[in-house]
């Protein structure tokens, strides 16, 4: 591909999120998460590791804002922890806590950094979780409050709200496969819990109307699901796992109603009033994306190679390796940077003209040892270089990308992998606690600061 030059006000950053990185996950009055329960669970992460320690971003946050202007970010996307400003997911506000974020936020403006604020990445409050958690029909307003909090505080200094942050990955690893905390099995649970991430994302947007003065959106796991064969079953399964995964929060929002192949999913366990087009209460009724959305983020990694599996509940199908000579990150993902392409045209050609954001988009490679002060984690580069390029030509095509976010800033926390996995442009090491930027980093630097790849 010839070099493109990305438009002048595009916004370069890195993507964190709290658990991850923060550590000290009850200092100075913060209340427990399901994360930090679930970490603390026996079996449930690799090694027995948890979000104690992870990257000390709490006590070290000036320096990781420092080096995120060293390596001429423009922008920053983190994630609040909501028991660190309501300890108990309600009520009465934890300063101290506040203060934290405030502190952070102050300081990236300071140096030109365009903060971009998740209000949620997978971490309840545990006490919400004890009331039932997105099982609760509370729940959206539950948000909807703690969402109000951060507005009044910091919404003079954030210009970009993302209110949710994966909601299939809350909804099914988490509460179906019981993969990631709260680590329930409940098929019957999941479309209620979908449903109330929904609603609350709504709560939120509405309560940011109100008072709000810039703009708010969601984050949503994406990927183009392709058949593992021209058999017609495996056709079918992509399909299905193409409204699964890409249309089960999107067309709601968008569109006004739930995917067809919801009720087919789930059989007996969808709920007879979703089959309501629209659903009761109404989201969007086509067109009016500004009612439920200013933007929407894509969190893309991989394609999905599809097989049916009529054992393998309650999608009938399941994700294949791709073939061996495939290029694949030591998460098993298949490297397909034509998918990220892929995926920004689709939301174009499905949904019309949305304001997009890549809110996360890299790769866990095993990187090798320091030579010569040099980590070069040249996987890690081609990566990134591949995917801009697909994200250059989304944008050729008319795409309304505004900016990329790459995962992660740091070696972090990897939810139920523990430390084994590392997806830094920046490596951490696991005594000290010292960052020592990758090859990966400063390359992405050269990109930012000459503005075309």
């Amino acid at each position: 591909m010839s070099s493109y030059h990305f438009p002048a006000n595009f916004l370069w950053g890195a993507a964190t999120s709290a658990y991850q990185i923060e550590g000290d996950p009850l200092a100075d009055g913060a209340g427990a998460s399901i994360w930090h329960r679930f970490a603390h669970t026996l079996g449930r992460v690799a090694n027995g590791d948890t979000g104690d320690r992870a990257c000390g971003h709490y006590r070290r946050w000036a320096e990781d804002v420092a080096l995120l202007a060293e390596l001429g970010m423009t922008a920053y996307r983190f994630s609040v922890a909501w028991g660190r400003v309501l300890p108990d997911g309600r009520g009465a506000v934890n300063q101290r806590g506040l203060d934290f974020y405030r502190r952070l936020v102050d300081a990236l403006v300071e140096r030109g950094i365009t903060p971009m604020l998740t209000l949620y990445h997978w971490d309840l409050p545990a006490a919400l979780q004890d009331r039932g958690g997105w099982r609760n029909p509370d729940s959206p307003a539950w948000f909807a409050d703690y969402a109000q909090v951060l507005f009044e505080a910091l919404d003079d200094r954030v210009p970009l709200w993302v209110t949710i942050n994966e909601p299939w990955v809350v909804t099914i690893p988490g509460h179906v496969d019981g993969e990631l905390a709260p680590g329930l099995r409940d098929l019957g649970a999941a479309p209620r819990v979908a449903h109330h991430l929904l609603l609350a994302h709504l709560a939120a947007v509405a309560a940011y109307r109100a008072s709000g003065r810039h703009q708010i959106g969601i984050a949503v796991n994406l990927e183009p699901q392709h058949p593992a064969s021209a058999a017609l079953a495996d056709q079918l399964a992509a399909q299905r796992r193409d409204a699964f995964i890409n249309r089960w929060f999107l067309d709601p929002l968008l569109l006004g109603s739930y995917p067809s192949e919801m009720a087919e999913i789930f059989g007996a366990a969808w709920p007879e009033e979703f089959m309501l087009n629209p659903p009761n209460p109404p989201f969007s009724k086509g067109g009016e994306m500004s009612l439920t959305t200013d933007f929407i983020g894509v969190n893309y990694y991989s394609r999905g190679l599809v097989q049916a599996e009529p054992t393998v509940r309650p999608l009938g199908a399941r994700r294949v390796s791709p073939a061996a000579e495939v290029p694949i990150t030591t998460m098993g993902w298949e490297v397909y940077p034509a998918g990220l392409t892929a995926t920004l045209l689709w939301l174009r050609e499905r949904y019309g003209a949305l304001p997009l954001y890549i809110t996360e988009n890299g790769a866990a490679f095993s990187d090798p040892p320091a030579a010569h002060g040099v980590i070069d984690d040249a996987q890690r580069v081609d990566y990134l270089h591949s995917h801009l390029h697909a994200a250059a030509l989304a944008l050729e095509q008319g795409v309304d990308l505004r900016g990329y976010f790459a995962w992660s800033l740091l070696d972090n926390f990897e939810w139920a992998h523990g430390y084994a996995q590392r997806f830094g442009l920046v490596q951490v090491d696991p005594l000290t606690l010292a960052r020592t930027p990758k090859r990966s980093a400063s390359v992405y630097r050269d990109v930012i600061r000459r503005g075309w790849i």
